[in-house]
């Protein structure tokens, strides 16, 4: 199974896979591609640490329990359903603490860990099992690439936002 990672940013993606589909995850991808963006809205995605507490997307976890020293959780970020004004700034609002789950402040790659991982693979495997399984398909026969804005798949490698597309491929491949 031939399944890569590649910028959407990237200007030699025909010449350096010139046989491949090449796929936008992004969320300005086309249908239904677009679906496998963290900032879709599929409504009732479970959030790590509110069991009474769902969300529309899973960037509006992230965002949600991301702890700023000028503004604390912002809960109301888990009901955007436009994809627009979900984000959370540093440039806004200061530095991040972390991430707040179950009282607890988590760093960064702890919070990949316990709150988006989880988040992201629930949202592959129960709410667009469907395309996960088309591109197992499609990359059985020939190589797919998927288009991030990143490419960095290592939730360890705190120096780069962590591609979702990387995160797609690593379920794609499982067996």
């Amino acid at each position: 199974m031939s399944v890569h990672v590649a910028s959407r940013r990237r200007t030699t993606l025909r010449r350096d896979f010139p046989d491949a589909l090449i796929i936008d995850v992004t969320s300005r991808g086309p249908e239904p591609w677009i679906r496998l963006s963290p900032f879709y809205p599929h409504g009732g995605i479970p959030v790590p640490g509110h069991p009474d507490r769902t969300s529309q997307s899973v960037e509006g976890v992230w965002q949600a329990l991301k702890v700023f020293a000028a503004e604390q959780e912002d809960l109301a970020k888990l009901d955007i359903t436009t994809m627009k004004g979900i984000k959370r700034t540093a440039r806004r609002l200061g530095q991040p603490l972390g991430h707040r789950l179950d009282g607890r402040l988590l760093g960064y790659e702890e919070a990949r860990r316990a709150i988006y991982l989880p988040t992201y693979r629930w949202v592959l495997d129960c709410k667009v099992a469907d395309l996960v399984a088309e591109l197992r398909e499609l990359g059985s026969h020939r190589s797919v690439v998927l288009l991030d804005y990143t490419t960095n798949g290592n939730v360890a490698d705190l120096s780069a936002p962590l591609s979702h597309a990387a995160l797609i491929a690593q379920r794609v491949q499982e067996p």
